[in-house]
C-alpha cells in the first residue's frame, strides 16, 4: 500500500511522456512533408528555353525550374557560343518535380503538347542543334518511359510527321546566364513572349485544366 503513491506518479509521468511523444509525433515543425524527401530531375528540351521554362514552371508539383545548357562538348558553356550552334549544347530547362504530385508521364504529355517534335534541329524561326527536340534522362525508369510513351505517340499517329526527338543520358547540365532565368515572367510584355509564349501558355492552360498552378 505504501508504493501506491509512487506508482501512481509513475504512471503519471509515462502517461505525460506517452501524449508528448504522440504530440511531438504529429507536430509540424517535428517533420518533414514526405514530397520533399523524394524529387526528381529531368532536363528538357524543345527549342528556346524561355518557352520550356514558362511552360513548366507553372505545373502543379514541380518545385523549380532552370534554363540552361546540355548535350555537348564545351564545358562552362555561355549563350552566345551555344548560338552559334557549335557547341553541341541544347537549350534545355531543369525540371526539379515531386513525383507524388506530378508523374513522370504528366510531364511528357505537356512537354510533347508544347513543342513540334517533328520537326529536326528546329522550331518555328529558331533553327540549329541547340534548339532540337531532346530528353536528357537522369534514369532507366525515365528512358523506357519516354520511349514508351514516343512509341505511342507514333503507334497512334498523333504527328503527322515521324517524331525526331532525342533522348540521351544526362551527364552535364549547365546553368544559364541569370538574365535568362525566369524570362516570361519578368519580360511578359516583350515580344517574343506575347507573340509566341503566352498563347502557348493559354493553350495548355486550357487542355491541362487540372495541373496548372491558379
Amino acid at each position: 500500500m505504501q508504493n501506491l503513491p509512487e506508482a501512481h506518479n509513475f504512471m503519471k509521468v509515462t502517461g505525460f511522456l506517452i501524449i508528448f511523444n504522440l504530440m511531438a509525433m504529429n507536430h509540424p515543425l517535428k517533420s518533414k512533408p514526405p514530397s520533399t524527401l523524394n524529387l526528381d530531375t529531368v532536363v528538357l528540351g524543345g527549342g528556346c528555353f524561355w518557352c520550356i521554362e514558362a511552360v513548366f514552371e507553372n505545373l502543379e508539383g514541380v518545385v523549380s525550374v532552370t534554363s540552361g545548357y546540355s548535350g555537348g562538348t564545351n564545358q562552362n558553356p555561355d549563350y552566345e557560343s551555344v548560338c552559334s550552334g557549335t557547341t553541341g549544347h541544347a537549350e534545355v530547362c531543369e525540371i526539379v518535380y515531386d513525383p507524388s504530385r506530378i508523374d513522370f508521364t504528366t510531364l511528357l504529355e505537356v512537354f510533347f503538347n508544347s513543342h513540334d517534335p517533328t520537326t529536326l534541329n528546329r522550331q518555328g524561326n529558331d533553327i540549329g542543334t541547340q534548339y532540337r527536340s531532346v530528353i536528357f534522362y537522369t534514369g532507366l525508369k525515365q528512358f523506357e518511359a519516354s520511349r514508351e510513351y514516343i512509341q505511342r505517340l507514333a503507334t497512334q499517329v498523333v504527328f503527322s510527321a515521324p517524331i525526331c526527338t532525342q533522348l540521351a543520358p544526362l551527364k552535364h547540365f549547365y546553368k544559364a546566364e541569370p538574365y535568362h532565368q525566369n524570362y516570361y515572367k519578368l519580360n511578359s510584355q516583350q515580344g517574343y513572349c506575347r507573340v509566341i509564349i503566352s498563347p502557348k501558355l493559354k493553350a495548355l492552360q486550357k487542355k491541362f485544366p487540372t495541373i496548372y498552378k491558379k
